[in-house]
């Protein structure tokens, strides 16, 4: 199936930025939307250095200049026109993606994909929200811009057409896809929460350094980067939001360390701060 023609990203933040970024990349006219100026041009400021970042490093076909042509901003929620994939790339608070969702699907045509991005939020609390469950969908960004995973998540009515739209679409963006039933952690968040918990506890317990811990893992078994590291650039408070609420939602395995918790209570988020498990700091 061809990449859709027009995609509107509901949501200016990191997330919603690599959504742009990729459906740029593969072709689509993207729009980002927010709710004031300021947060939209952060995204806009975050796609274009993407598209650089692109251009010098990774080869992507085009130039600056067609990239940026089929990039558009606006703020608000009103006036969608067509579009063939909306998706809502807000912050995990339940209230505020159910009122967003609702009004992107009253405001599009029967045609259009809803998705939504969503990290610790079931895909079943938000459907109520949609006039048309059939055309609902979640897309998982892996979350490091490293990766080129996405989780396509579904529900039971969840249309068949358009599991197989969005995993084209994903493909063509040159990326691969996984379809996933909706469920706490979905995969991604389960399996890598789990490993990172258990480095944790490993270096919490004096076993080995975190460097010996993801040498274990990238030279015992393959892994691109060790887990301690991916922690470092993913944020240990999100790695602790997440593990609590899988503790919540799945069981104690997913009970956070200690030394999650204070490191994250002292400040020590990884890469974003300069501290984590390795010291990110200019020039270390």
């Amino acid at each position: 199936m061809n990449m859709p023609v027009r995609v509107v990203v509901v949501g200016a933040g990191r997330m919603g930025a690599e959504i742009a970024y990729s459906f740029l990349r593969g072709g689509s006219q993207v729009e980002i939307r927010d709710v004031d100026d300021a947060r939209v041009g952060r995204g806009r400021d975050a796609v274009l250095r993407s598209i650089e970042r692109g251009l010098a490093v990774e080869n992507i076909a085009g130039s600056m200049e067609s990239m940026v042509a089929r990039l558009d901003t606006t703020v608000g929620l009103s006036d969608f026109g067509v579009a063939d994939l909306v998706v809502e790339a807000l912050a995990d608070n339940l209230g505020l993606k159910r009122s967003v969702l609702k009004q992107i699907s009253e405001r599009n045509p029967p045609s259009t994909v809803v998705a939504s991005s969503m990290r610790n939020i079931l895909l079943a609390d938000l459907v109520t929200a949609v006039i048309d469950p059939t055309r609902f969908i979640g897309i998982r960004f892996n979350g490091t811009p490293e990766s080129k995973l996405v989780e396509v998540v579904v529900l039971d009515p969840t249309a068949d057409e358009v599991v197989g739209a969005v995993v084209s679409w994903v493909s063509g963006i040159e990326m691969q896809s996984i379809v996933v039933r909706d469920s706490p952690g979905f995969v991604t968040s389960r399996l890598g929460v789990i490993l990172g918990l258990e480095a944790i506890r490993l270096f919490e317990e004096r076993v080995a350094a975190p460097e010996a811990i993801d040498l274990g893992m990238t030279l015992g078994y393959g892994l691109p980067i060790g887990p301690l590291r991916l922690t470092d650039i993913v944020g240990l408070d999100v790695g602790l939001a997440t593990a609590e609420y899988l503790e919540t939602t799945v069981g104690p395995r997913f009970s956070p360390p200690a030394l999650l918790r204070e490191m994250v209570s002292a400040g020590h988020l990884g890469r974003k701060t300069g501290q984590g498990f390795y010291s990110w700091r200019e020039g270390s």
